[in-house]
């Protein structure tokens, strides 16, 4: 799944777990979940809540019993940790001279954020507009991908998640968003997911055989706006073999269909490259972006275009209110100010280096990990069990008493641990983590 809590997350058989875990708070915690509950439409994935939190900085989530908790989680939203001071105070210094930038206006922290983006961006993706979500960039790069090729066809790839508006969840292959909702988008075609190449195309060279079966698609059909994929798959940690890409942007150019890579979570630093297509091998036609854009404050986020693909003047796009807000524009160029002055490409990857070092050793002392996988400075642990059931209920379990140590994370696709820490956290903060992992893997499977 796209952001589980547990992996069995609202499933009766996580519920001990929770009961389990909500025994642990306070009164007066327990009393403001409820609050909680009762106050907000209820959603998978959302709730009920695990904790409350009054606090947080750099690494960490305090809560409102002052826990602290060392966040591997973030929403990915967090590059630059919690509160980073540089964000805090562009953020603070533009409320005080421009809130608000209503439509038609520009703005200088919009003009300089956009053309910051194209200097940085790869290729020629020099084209900017933002948009307050990422679900919402990808609307966007959706619609330009129609005016700009006259079709309506998408290919994208089950188990896949772009997402969770109406439009997004259509592309997105993920069943919990699409379940009982009805017809989706005409034209939203679907793809194996890519880590299953092996069972859909044969053990002989699958990748291949995969990049193939897309040039063959792409040309039968002769009316594909665009194949928009994650450069690299967030909720399991899994990258593509080097050549596929390169071998998907050739048949996507040779076919008339533009290549939209989502690096909303994957984007800025993340995977040891500003960029994550820069580790693929290929660069996009459009290029969205978010999450992190804000620093982990703003509701930031934008689609980088190649100029050639600013063909629709007429069309609204976008419109959205917050487009070009001052404030989260400030909160972007802060971002890449840090990003470059702290050079936190390098500290990805020399994150990543000692991150997958670490996880190794765990795996090699603990059964439960059945293999280890990073990109930069994101890991991920596949859980082990004698039945896919088994597995989940043993993530869960790890979940929860890492949880109780200290330490939050997300499991996805119901048995991958996944660890995002902040690219700004110390060593020893870091190693922290490893260690109350080592510690709940003991807790709950002695080795």
């Amino acid at each position: 799944m796209s952001d589980t809590i547990g992996a069995s997350e609202g499933d009766t058989n996580a519920s001990p777990l929770r009961a389990a875990w909500r025994a642990t708070l306070s009164d007066d915690t327990r009393a403001l979940l409820d609050a909680d509950e009762r106050a907000f439409i209820r959603q998978s994935l959302s709730t009920p809540c695990l904790d409350v939190i009054e606090h947080a900085e750099g690494a960490w989530l305090v809560d409102v019993e002052g826990r602290r908790i060392l966040d591997f989680h973030g929403n990915s939203v967090h590059q630059l940790g919690h509160g980073h001071p540089r964000v805090v105070a562009a953020i603070k210094a533009q409320i005080d001279r421009l809130p608000f930038s209503p439509r038609r206006y520009t703005n200088r922290p919009a003009i300089d954020l956009a053309r910051r983006l194209g200097e940085v961006a790869p290729g020629n993706l020099t084209k900017v507009l933002f948009a307050p979500s990422g679900a919402a960039a990808v609307g966007m790069a959706l619609k330009l991908a129609r005016y700009a090729t006259g079709r309506h066809k998408t290919l994208s790839m089950w188990d896949s998640f772009h997402g969770a508006n109406l439009d997004t969840i259509a592309v997105g292959g993920e069943a919990l968003f699409r379940r009982g909702l009805g017809p989706m988008l005409p034209g939203a075609e679907h793809l194996p997911p890519l880590h299953l190449a092996e069972r859909f195309f044969g053990p002989d060279r699958p990748y291949e055989r995969y990049a193939d079966y897309v040039n063959y698609l792409l040309e039968v059909q002769g009316d594909v706006a665009a194949l928009i994929a994650e450069p690299v798959r967030w909720t399991t940690v899994e990258p593509a073999p080097p050549d596929f890409w390169p071998r998907v942007r050739d048949s996507c150019t040779r076919h008339g269909a533009l290549l939209i890579f989502d690096e909303i979570p994957s984007g800025l630093a993340r995977t040891g490259t500003l960029w994550a297509c820069e580790g693929v091998g290929a660069t996009p036609d459009i290029l969205v972006i978010g999450k992190g854009l804000g620093g982990g404050i703003m509701p930031m986020a934008a689609i980088l275009a190649d100029p050639r693909l600013d063909c629709a003047p007429e069309a609204a796009l976008g419109h959205y209110t917050h487009e070009k807000s001052p404030v989260g524009c400030a909160a972007g160029m802060a971002v890449l100010d840090v990003i470059r002055d702290d050079d936190l490409v390098a500290r990805s990857r020399n994150l990543g280096a000692r991150g997958l070092e670490a996880l190794e050793a765990l795996r090699q002392r603990h059964p439960t990990i059945g293999a280890v996988r990073s990109v930069g400075a994101f890991f991920g642990l596949e859980i082990a069990g004698r039945t896919r059931a088994e597995a989940e209920a043993m993530a869960d379990r790890l979940l929860y008493a890492c949880l109780a140590r200290g330490l939050s994370f997300k499991v996805g696709a119901g048995t991958v641990v996944t660890l995002c820490p902040p690219l700004t956290i110390a060593d020893t903060e870091f190693d922290a983590a490893i260690g109350i992992l080592n510690e709940a893997l003991l807790a709950i499977a002695p080795a």
